[in-house]
């Protein structure tokens, strides 16, 4: 991307300068964006979270945001959007930590080595300070032949003086010897010392440009980069004192196994108490009962059935089971809503504490050989609060792999709250060793598929590189606001999505298709499940929603063999139609019509597997021993594929 290009679209004028705010993920690049042009923008400690380009106004100027990057050689998605933005730039602010000085300080002589006029907001310079560490800013800005100006972005603190210091930015003190090479190339190749810089690193958008082979000396030049980033921070940085109060205290702990496991522990249950206990039942229970189908749904229904029939074709696609204006505007807006608020309100506080990050890494090793890194811990709990909102949470994982495997395992073997009452509610009834098995052959499938498509899958699970923010407290305004404007944006995303859905079901309903399916099921829930043919009825509603579904077992006169059955089957059953517009959304029609019926055969496999074990153990009374026998057989088996799996990621 091009800086003038976007200058253009942004209807700025020929006199007026592109300004590109760059630097390390969490180092306040977003914070000082929103105080110079007065827009907000996600403000996280999670790199990756800003991952869109940005841009406002600073008078006549156009000032960008660009994606936390460590380098602008072209080698991830964000290094590339930043690079063609820093390139073609009329001059940059390098966003630095100044607690972080040397870490970020790699990137600060990356720009200075490609020529562009650059100018250091110096950032966090109070949370240095609370950690005892101290920077002789004019001194910095002698070694770099730069300005330097010390900031509080978050308090707008240095605000004025940073802007009143853009007309210095120059290019600044770069490697002598360097300086001369890419002065040489350039002459050579009619390039610019910018993309020399790129083409010795081994930029193959440079060298594909130019149609020739890209450096090799990316290794040395970074080696390079990196002593001179030391020598530069030592002679900077002083009053090191102390261990940075509690807050670091606090931080280390958190990143122990003996203390963070623990912690960890009360964190996710706080999480699950918030999400899936207060948003998922307590504030869904209101609005989409209460709210939507007490006072909304009769409202919209009264109005429309004044105008036309409840059984016409218009009426049942409007207003029938899977209307437009009831069902799907209730899904939405009742249920989905505020799933999706309650889990973008827990995401922004973990991630302006600092804590996402720590969770991740404790959790990291045992995800492995799932093909998972530690950050998918975050929607697979989630997911017991509801699954629709745990598939949304999957953007947190950095690779689309793991984004398809953590949704698959979520669609599978998650049950939502809702789906969890009735399914204790029927265990209730089972006793103690059909409750081992359940749980045994739940685990054991979820850790199996997992395993099996981390290992068939291309590619392998991506390592987790994070920079470990400083605890703190978050800023709840930014908390909020970020939460609001996150879920404004999807539930804007996922309106036609639902529309689309619906319509659908209600095509099928007025053609008698849903009807015929219910029919076709039949050799499935007869003949392959050994449930009785009203049992059909019990999966077709589970395809609206998995708990309808699992109520639906409570009503039926089956035998306890058969209870068990039914219910393995239908929490391994596709999920609620929100889940799979969710899923379609994420991941696309091509991968959402391979995910869904593998679910789906991976359901009724199972469910055939346990209604033959049942049936050849010999039904219920005098069998319960074996049952919890071939319940451990099957954790036996799934932990010998975890573990192989875990032997191949090492």
């Amino acid at each position: 991307m091009n800086c003038r290009d976007l200058g253009e679209k942004a209807g700025i004028g020929e006199d007026s300068r592109c300004i590109v705010l760059a630097g390390n993920p969490n180092v306040g690049k977003s914070a000082l964006f929103n105080a110079l042009t007065g827009l907000y923008v996600d403000v996280s400690n999670f790199p990756g979270t800003t991952v869109n380009m940005c841009y406002g106004h600073l008078g006549k100027d156009i000032v960008i945001d660009t994606p936390g990057i460590y380098g602008i050689s072209s080698f991830t998605a964000e290094e590339k959007l930043a690079a063609g933005l820093i390139l073609s730039a009329d001059l940059v602010i390098n966003v630095v930590d100044a607690a972080h000085l040397e870490r970020d300080l790699f990137l600060t002589l990356h720009l200075i080595d490609c020529g562009v006029p650059l100018v250091i907001a110096l950032n966090m310079v109070d949370e240095a300070e609370n950690c005892g560490v101290s920077v002789d800013y004019v001194k910095l800005e002698n070694l770099l032949g730069v300005p330097v100006v010390p900031t509080v972005a978050v308090e707008k603190k240095g605000l004025h003086q940073l802007v009143g210091r853009i007309a210095e930015a120059r290019p600044g003190r770069a490697d002598g010897s360097l300086r001369s090479r890419l002065e040489k190339m350039g002459r050579m190749y009619g390039i610019s010392t910018k993309e020399a810089l790129l083409l010795l690193e081994g930029d193959r958008e440079v060298a594909g440009k130019l149609d020739i082979v890209p450096g090799m000396e990316r290794n040395v030049l970074y080696g390079q980069r990196r002593e001179r980033a030391n020598m530069v921070a030592a002679g900077v940085i002083f009053e090191v004192t102390g261990t940075g109060g509690f807050s670091a205290r606090l931080g280390r702990l958190t990143i122990q196994p003996a203390t963070g496991l623990p912690i960890l522990v009360l964190v996710l249950a706080a999480i699950y108490l918030l999400v899936g206990v207060f948003f998922a039942q307590t504030v869904v229970e209101f609005t989409e009962g209460i709210i939507m189908q007490g006072y909304y749904e009769p409202a919209v229904k009264s109005l429309l059935y004044g105008l036309i029939k409840p059984d016409s074709p218009v009426g049942i696609i409007l207003a029938g089971q899977f209307g437009l204006v009831t069902m799907a505007v209730t899904y939405l807006f009742g249920l989905l809503t505020p799933l999706v608020l309650g889990f973008f309100l827990v995401i922004s506080l973990l991630e302006d504490t600092g804590y996402l990050p720590r969770i991740a890494i404790l959790v990291d090793r045992s995800l492995a050989p799932l093909g998972l890194n530690g950050l998918a811990i975050i929607p697979i709990i989630l997911g017991f609060g509801c699954v629709t909102m745990a598939c949304i949470t999957t953007r947190l994982l950095q690779s689309d792999r793991e984004r398809f495997i953590a949704i698959f395992l979520l669609a599978l073997a998650v049950p939502c709250s809702a789906q969890l009452a009735f399914v204790t509610a029927v265990l209730a009834g089972l006793g103690i060793y059909y409750l081992i098995l359940y749980i045994m052959i739940i685990l054991s499938v979820m850790v199996g598929a997992g395993t099996l498509l981390g290992r068939i899958l291309p590619g392998q699970s991506t390592p987790l590189l994070v920079d470990l923010p400083p605890l703190r407290l978050p800023r709840m305004n930014n908390v909020f606001t970020k939460a609001w404007i996150r879920s404004w944006d999807f539930v804007k995303e996922a309106l036609p999505l639902f529309l689309g859905g619906a319509l659908f079901l209600s095509l099928l309903k007025i053609t008698g298709l849903l009807y015929v399916l219910q029919s076709l099921m039949e050799p499935l829930t007869v003949g392959w499940l050994y449930l009785p043919r009203e049992s059909a009825n019990a999966f077709i509603m589970g395809f609206i929603r998995r708990d309808f579904g699992t109520a639906g077992i409570l009503n039926m006169p089956l035998q306890p063999e058969q209870q068990f059955i039914a219910l393995v089957t239908l929490t391994l059953f596709v999920p609620c139609i929100a889940t799979v517009m969710i899923i379609f959304k994420e991941r696309g029609w091509r991968q959402a019509v391979i995910i869904w019926p593998a679910i789906l055969i991976i359901a009724f496999l199972v469910g055939g597997a346990v209604a033959r074990m049942l049936n050849a153990l010999g039904s219920v009374p005098g069998a319960n021993e074996p049952v919890a026998l071939t319940g451990i057989l099957l954790v036996l088996l799934a932990a010998l594929i975890y573990f192989k799996g875990k032997e191949r990621n090492v």
